[in-house]
């Protein structure tokens, strides 16, 4: 038997590459970023796909650099703030694990593809800035690049989790289920939906 499968585990590494899925559920394949200007920005394409979001790669050490780490692996070292959770990454790994399980028995999708389309619908791409002139400060209008947009999202859902969690009979992982389902739906029980809409409506006056 042992032969057998020494066997089956050395024809699998001859034959073609086995597909690296997420958590060893969720494929990387047919995932669709719909917005064009984010493409470059959501690492989801099968090139960076991984078992699991914890590379340990040097994503600070070069500007833009960043784009280049796995989606997942951004909401997850995006969880652990906040002085208690520094540094936790396995329990940040673990939270968004089971969210994603929670998100595939409510909706029967592709948990990475709800992860795509909640930082694309909130993802805020409109802000007012403070120019200052002669100690006049008025708010300016601007457009956000996308890869702000892309880290503005990210922090918008997994605060909004956050908040949700805090003193509440629900888990950190149920919340966050919640708030990537919502926003992924575009709908306004979503606190980084909420948030985003208040920016671009802040920045429409400032225009």
């Amino acid at each position: 038997l042992r032969r057998a499968a020494v066997a089956i585990t050395s024809s699998k590494m001859a034959g073609a590459p086995v597909e690296v899925k997420l958590f060893g559920k969720w494929s990387f394949e047919d995932i669709e970023v719909s917005d064009i200007a984010l493409e470059d920005y959501i690492a989801v394409k099968p090139k960076f796909a991984v078992y699991v979001p914890h590379t340990a790669g040097r994503y600070q050490k070069r500007r833009f650099r960043k784009a280049l780490c796995p989606i997942v692996e951004r909401l997850t070292n995006s969880i652990m703030m906040h002085g208690r959770n520094n540094g936790k990454k396995l329990m940040a790994v673990r939270i968004v694990e089971h969210a994603f399980d929670i998100i595939h028995l409510l909706t029967d999708q592709n948990p990475i593809q709800i992860v795509v389309d909640a930082i694309i619908n909130s993802g805020p791409r409109e802000d007012a800035t403070r120019i200052g002139s002669a100690g006049v400060v008025r708010r300016q209008a601007v457009d956000i690049s996308p890869l702000r947009r892309v880290n503005q999202a990210i922090w918008l859902l997994t605060t909004g989790a956050r908040e949700a969690a805090f003193r509440n009979v629900k888990t950190i992982s149920e919340c966050l289920a919640d708030e990537l389902m919502n926003a992924a739906k575009g709908s306004s029980n979503s606190y980084a939906i909420k948030k985003k809409d208040e920016i671009e409506r802040v920045a429409k006056a400032n225009r």
